[in-house]
């Protein structure tokens, strides 16, 4: 249904209901639940995305999951739709309690390996790129900084 409204009118709605869904979490306070995705390619460089809506930085591929919604399908439902990638192996890194817009939030973080190209809807991603891990673009949103302090801590500890 969204489909049917122009890109550029979509991308201009977006932050209006980003700000609006922030006020309603702020004031609700409900708890949420969410993924995030590392994804490298086969040479190891990290994929990272910029949305049109939010603070303009940049991020991890990700979003909520749905009532009754396993993380990892959530994960994979997010990445084929902001990048058209399909994920044949994900694996957990982490399960992180933080507050997001106010509200308690559970992130199921993973990681996977594509040899894909992200295909962006200009949407709501407006740039996808993969960059080589000693040098991510800034800025950088303080939740993906975490995330991929974790992960990289993950890397550590396996090698």
């Amino acid at each position: 249904m969204l489909h049917l409204i122009p890109p550029p009118v979509h991308r201009a709605l977006l932050p209006l209901a980003h700000r609006i869904r922030h006020h309603w979490r702020r004031w609700r306070k409900a708890p949420l639940a969410g993924c995030g995705v590392v994804i490298c390619n086969l040479e190891g460089e990290v994929l990272l995305l910029r949305h049109s809506y939010g603070p303009a930085v940049w991020a991890l591929p990700g979003g909520g999951m749905g009532r009754g919604e396993e993380p990892e399908t959530a994960a994979r439902r997010e990445v084929q739709e902001e990048l058209r990638i399909e994920l044949e192996r994900l694996t957990l890194v982490a399960v992180i309690e933080d507050t997001i817009s106010g509200a308690p939030h559970t992130t199921h973080l993973f990681e996977a390996v594509t040899d894909q190209h992200p295909q962006i809807d200009r949407r709501e991603v407006i740039e996808a790129r993969f960059f080589p891990r000693h040098s991510l673009p800034e800025p950088q949103g303080p939740t993906t900084r975490v995330r991929l302090d974790m992960w990289r801590a993950r890397l550590e500890g396996r090698g």
